[in-house]
C-alpha cells in the first residue's frame, strides 16, 4: 500500500474508531443513567455501531485503492480469517450443546479482525 493510500486510511479509520469511542462511552452512560423507554435504549445501544460503518468503508477504499499484489494478500487473509473463524465459532456451538458456557456473538467480528490481521502479515511475508 502506498504512502499517500495508508496516510488517508490511517485518518479515517483512527476518526471513526474515536466517534465509536465516544459514542460507545456516552452511550453506556445514558444507559446506565436514564430509565429509557425500550426503543429508546435499542436507539443509544446501537449508536456506536453507525462509525463501524465508516470504518468499513476506509478498509474499502484502502483495499480498491491498493496494488494487485496487496489485494491478493487482503483476499487471502480475508478468506482465511472467515473460514477459521467459522470453524472456531461453528464447533463451539456443538461444546454449548454438552454444557459449555454461551459464546457471545459480540465476539466473533472482533475474533475475524483479529484473524485477519495476524493472516495478513503472515501472507505477506511470502513475497518479501
Amino acid at each position: 500500500m502506498n504512502q499517500a493510500i495508508q496516510k488517508r486510511y490511517f485518518k479515517e479509520f483512527f476518526a471513526s474508531m474515536g466517534a465509536y469511542v465516544i459514542l460507545l462511552i456516552g452511550s453506556l452512560r445514558i444507559l446506565t443513567a436514564f430509565e429509557l423507554p425500550k426503543a429508546a435504549q435499542v436507539a443509544i445501544t446501537l449508536l456506536p455501531a453507525i462509525p463501524t460503518i465508516f470504518v468499513v468503508i476506509a478498509v474499502m477504499r484502502a483495499l480498491r485503492d491498493s496494488d494487485e499484489l496487496q489485494q491478493k494478500i487482503q483476499l487471502q487473509a480475508v478468506t482465511f480469517s472467515a473460514i477459521v473463524t467459522g470453524l472456531i465459532t461453528f464447533s463451539y456451538g456443538f461444546l454449548e450443546n454438552i454444557g459449555f458456557p454461551h459464546f457471545p456473538t459480540m465476539f466473533i467480528f472482533p475474533l475475524l479482525i483479529a484473524f485477519w490481521g495476524i493472516s495478513a502479515g503472515i501472507f505477506s511475508r511470502k513475497y518479501r
